[in-house]
């Protein structure tokens, strides 16, 4: 990486816990349903660093009855890889908190680093990741996942675009209170549906699952709806809505939770 690359490396970052010291906010980011279920985030080939950085208002529902502010720091960078095909590396971090008088009433601490490698012109691809959460407040000390699998864009007409993806997980859940740790391999599902409105709005649904292959009664569903448009050559704004059903959540927390966001991205 170059001199000027490690620069805006630097300032991104620190603009990014800048934001973070001054909004107290809670966690209220519609979650990154590729991340979590196909373990890799959204990410356009590119030869050269990219960073975004996001600043959202949302409302949220069931396990926290909230409106709040939120920000979030992603970094990724694309190299020839196998056979030539792109190998993308991603990486992304968000830390989240609020205080009232002075007690912290909810904190959040997130990390993902990906790799996604490109395998055929066809379409097919092959991605692994390891990715870290901690947050009290929804009984979680430590939630690890590390995982594997494969994927293909099955249609792209450059205004519809289909993907999806299959992998397996293995789970390490750590509770804040006295419920035993929980550890199991899942099988994950994801698929994403982009529909290029026009060249500067697009409209995208994204839905990811994942079941306990020792019970698969014990699954989760992510579903997401959003609709994103340009308002200048780096920066966009973005209305999502987000629904996570978790069928055996931690003892005493909901099955349910809901958000509504929108949010100001700037990429650089």
């Amino acid at each position: 990486m170059t001199t000027g690359k490690k620069h805006t490396a630097l300032i991104g970052t620190a603009l990014f816990m800048a934001a973070i010291s001054l909004m107290n906010a809670d966690e209220i980011k519609v979650e990154d349903v590729k991340s979590k279920y196909a373990m890799n985030s959204d990410i356009k080939s590119s030869k050269e660093l990219k960073q975004n950085i996001n600043l959202g208002f949302a409302n949220t529902t069931g396990n926290t009855e909230t409106l709040n502010l939120n920000a979030r720091y992603d970094l990724f960078y694309t190299i020839p890889g196998y056979n030539g095909y792109d190998l993308s590396w991603i990486f992304d971090t968000s830390i989240y908190m609020t205080q009232n008088d002075g007690v912290t009433d909810n904190e959040e601490y997130t990390a993902n680093l990906a790799l996604e490698q490109m395998l055929t012109e066809d379409g097919w691809l092959a991605y692994s990741s390891f990715r870290w959460l901690r947050n009290t407040f929804r009984n979680f000390d430590n939630k690890f996942f590390i995982g594997a699998g494969v994927g293909r864009e099955l249609y792209n007409d450059d205004q519809h675009r289909f993907e999806v993806k299959l992998g397996t997980a293995y789970n390490f859940e750590r509770y804040s209170n006295q419920q035993p740790d929980h550890d199991f391999i899942s099988l994950t599902e994801y698929m994403e549906y982009n529909n290029q409105l026009n060249k500067t709005s697009l409209l995208y649904v994204k839905v990811g699952a994942s079941e306990n292959f020792d019970d698969f009664n014990d699954y989760e569903v992510l579903g997401v709806i959003g609709f994103t448009f340009a308002v200048a050559e780096k920066l966009s704004v973005t209305l999502e809505g987000e629904i996570r059903y978790d069928n055996v959540p931690p003892v005493g927390f909901d099955k349910t939770d809901t958000k509504s966001i929108v949010r100001i991205g700037y990429s650089f």
